[in-house]
């Protein structure tokens, strides 16, 4: 990764938030009239995208859905508003949070359904990663959740080492029982 060359001003979260809202619509239920977590993912990941494409202002690819909680059903014919924003940029790659409310057209009532953690790369126009500028956090809440973000990236980044020492053991009794 050759990141030297390129070291971006930093941005402020602000810059970097993103809102997206959808009517769901039947194409987007399961047969209880609720709209199908897979589809929400795809509005979540759209809605992060966004965000990240703001702050690093080159491609990006989402390498990980870190986390999602859906918290109550969206039905046929809600609102479905979708809000972004950077949490921490690290090198190449950046955390996004999405919080995701439901409303309900015909009454007005607004509730928080789901929320989501992202991660997204920063790549040239070859696929090699690029750095991505700083981000300044302004608020308590912003400083907060940018803190927050490193703990979750230390977590995600024990998981995978826990992950790839149990490979490496299934691995090694593989080829034991291969000889």
């Amino acid at each position: 990764m050759n990141l030297a060359d390129n070291n971006p001003a930093a941005r402020t979260v602000a810059s970097t938030q993103s809102e997206m809202t959808e009517i769901v619509l039947p194409n987007d239920t399961n047969t209880l009239g609720n709209l199908l977590g897979g589809r929400l993912m795809h509005f979540i990941d759209l809605t992060a995208a966004m965000a990240a494409y703001r702050h690093a202002r080159t491609y990006i690819v989402t390498a990980a859905m870190d986390h999602i909680d859906f918290i109550r059903p969206v039905h046929l014919g809600n609102l479905v508003t979708l809000k972004s924003s950077i949490n921490r940029a690290f090198t190449s790659s950046m955390e996004v949070g999405v919080k995701v409310w439901a409303e309900d057209p015909r009454t007005g009532m607004n509730l928080h359904v789901a929320s989501a953690y992202l991660v997204f790369v920063a790549i040239d126009e070859h696929g090699n990663p690029v750095r991505v500028p700083g981000l300044i956090p302004e608020t308590a809440d912003e400083v907060r959740r940018h803190a927050d973000a490193l703990l979750r990236r230390e977590h995600r980044e024990a998981e995978h080492a826990r992950r790839k020492e149990g490979r490496e053991a299934t691995a090694a009794l593989e080829n034991r029982s291969a000889v």
